[in-house]
């Protein structure tokens, strides 16, 4: 029974946030099409005044929502952190979908373990979890944009040899390159076609993609404009060095993949056994939960995983 009421409460939160993200972040892409449908065909009715004050309340809640929330500097660090994941979401939209987020974890810890710790638990949980998963494609985004640069640079290089020029060169690479290698190479050189230098188009590159592969091909090419040089000779050393870097730590990986494990299962291990023993039988567990020693030994066995997950991912954390 309880089971059926709890998914009963996840689909009916899910779907009244679904709604509620729907009506209150209406994007920009949306209202533009549905200006263009009522306006543009002659023979459709034209936007109402009921509906136009409609949407036009919603986009001024998004603003406002945008100002009292966040700060100038918080923005543009969130703005940051979506697009290096490549995301399409807005910092205000990231915000509600957290708190959203954290009021379901917390409810359903409650629900199952009807506990208060349980609710602390889960609120820190759904807290965390967003900002992991932006993290989680913000790494997977940076090694397969790494992995397709060496490719890339082989076709810049040929182009060069055949006449090109580099803005012409870039244009070859966004014809070829996969994402997310194409989109960013089409923000380069749009940014070079609206009047910015190919020095500022690389490092808002380097901003946007924190590569140590891509910074050393930025710089090779800026130190290449500043002196003089063949710059195909010069990136074609640049494409054997990130060979040879992704070479070793790939094998770096390998060597410390067991390392890493031990870390995990020693940072998840004490909570995951702690809940199963709860679910099972939950008077075991209550004293910890209810005696002063007993949330002594919980915040002390805490500290201690902590340490010993960030001990060992320190160690097995070799920069390549």
């Amino acid at each position: 029974m309880e089971w059926i009421i709890a998914t009963s409460f996840f689909l009916s939160s899910f779907l009244f946030f679904t709604f509620v993200l729907s009506r209150l972040f209406l994007s920009d892409k949306r209202l533009e099409r549905r200006l263009k449908q009522y306006l543009a065909v002659s023979d459709r009715p034209r936007l109402d005044r009921e509906t136009f004050q409609l949407l036009w309340q919603l986009q001024w809640t998004k603003q406002n929502i945008r100002k009292k929330l966040l700060t100038k500097e918080k923005n543009e660090k969130l703005e940051t952190m979506l697009q290096r994941a490549g995301l399409p979401l807005k910092p205000e939209e990231y915000v509600l979908f957290q708190w959203i987020v954290t009021a379901l974890c917390g409810s359903l810890f409650l629900l199952f373990f009807g506990q208060f710790a349980f609710l602390v638990i889960g609120c820190t949980i759904g807290w965390m979890m967003p900002r992991w998963y932006v993290r989680k494609k913000q790494k997977a985004r940076i090694i397969k944009f790494n992995e397709s640069l060496p490719d890339v640079l082989t076709t810049i290089i040929g182009s060069l040899r055949a006449g090109f020029s580099f803005p012409q060169s870039l244009q070859i690479v966004i014809e070829e390159a996969p994402s997310p290698m194409k989109e960013e190479m089409e923000a380069v050189l749009r940014e070079m076609q609206y009047g910015g230098s190919l020095e500022e188009a690389l490092n808002h590159l380097k901003e946007r993609v924190p590569s140590g592969d891509l910074e050393l091909m930025i710089q090779a090419i800026i130190i290449q404009r500043q002196v003089g040089g063949n710059l195909a000779t010069v990136l074609e050393k640049i494409v054997q060095t990130i060979r040879d870097r992704t070479k070793i730590q790939r094998q770096v990986l390998t060597l410390t993949a067991q390392g890493r494990l031990s870390g995990m299962v020693i940072g998840l291990l004490p909570a995951i056994l702690a809940m199963v023993i709860y679910w099972i039988e939950p008077n075991y567990m209550k004293t910890l939960f209810s005696h002063p020693i007993g949330l002594m030994m919980l915040t002390g066995g805490g500290v201690a995983s902590t340490i010993g997950f960030i001990i060992i991912r320190k160690l097995t954390a070799i920069e390549v």
